[in-house]
């Protein structure tokens, strides 16, 4: 494949949107972009899903940079890394 971008930037985003890519991560989007911060259980209380579930898909999220965990006493609040990340749900809203 012949392009002007970086191969590494291009693996890497190519990582991120498999990341972004599930059902349940996508809703944890939407739902940290409306609440800014949220405790896994109040993520998996508001999607209706068992907790390790939630943990599972937002290690992933973590691990790709999307979300950042904030430890506040015992809880751990996770938080959209970049707004911009919600846009690209608002883009798919609208292209599909």
């Amino acid at each position: 494949m012949k392009t002007h971008f970086d191969l590494n930037f291009l693996e890497e985003s190519t990582e991120t949107m498999r990341a972004i890519a599930h059902p349940i991560r996508i809703a944890i989007i939407d739902l940290l972009q409306r609440n800014e911060q949220m405790s896994v259980t109040q993520i998996y209380e508001a999607l209706d899903i068992e907790q390790a579930v939630a943990s599972h898909h937002l290690r992933i999220l973590k691990n790709k940079n999307v979300v950042v965990v904030q430890r506040d006493a015992k809880f751990s609040l996770y938080s959209l890394r970049t707004p911009d990340f919600y846009e690209i749900i608002q883009i798919l809203t609208r292209v599909i």
